[in-house]
């Protein structure tokens, strides 16, 4: 049996200066929570996305940077605590 992802809960920040689709997290934080090119966002455990992700030395430890514009229009608030994750791979069976 697999262990499970490490996860950590991080605060999420909006910026202008972040292209849709994208999240921006220190790289010493991606390297924890063991994250290469995608990163797992899941708020309050029912609304979950997935973003590709760069590493940015000016992003704080505790923060993921977001789209202002994608947050809101995911309903998603400023300096909101969300569990933070490298995406879980299910596998079918068939």
């Amino acid at each position: 049996m697999s262990k499970p992802p490490k996860e950590k809960r991080l605060r999420l920040r909006a910026r202008n200066d972040v292209d849709e689709g994208l999240a921006k997290m220190n790289p010493q934080a991606m390297k924890y929570l063991e994250i290469t090119d995608k990163v797992e966002i899941v708020v309050a455990g029912k609304k979950r996305f997935v973003f590709r992700v760069l590493a940015w030395e000016k992003v704080p430890l505790n923060e993921v940077w977001l789209n202002a514009q994608e947050m809101r229009r995911y309903g998603l608030a400023d300096r909101t605590i969300a569990t933070v994750r490298k995406p879980i791979r299910r596998k079918l069976v068939m």
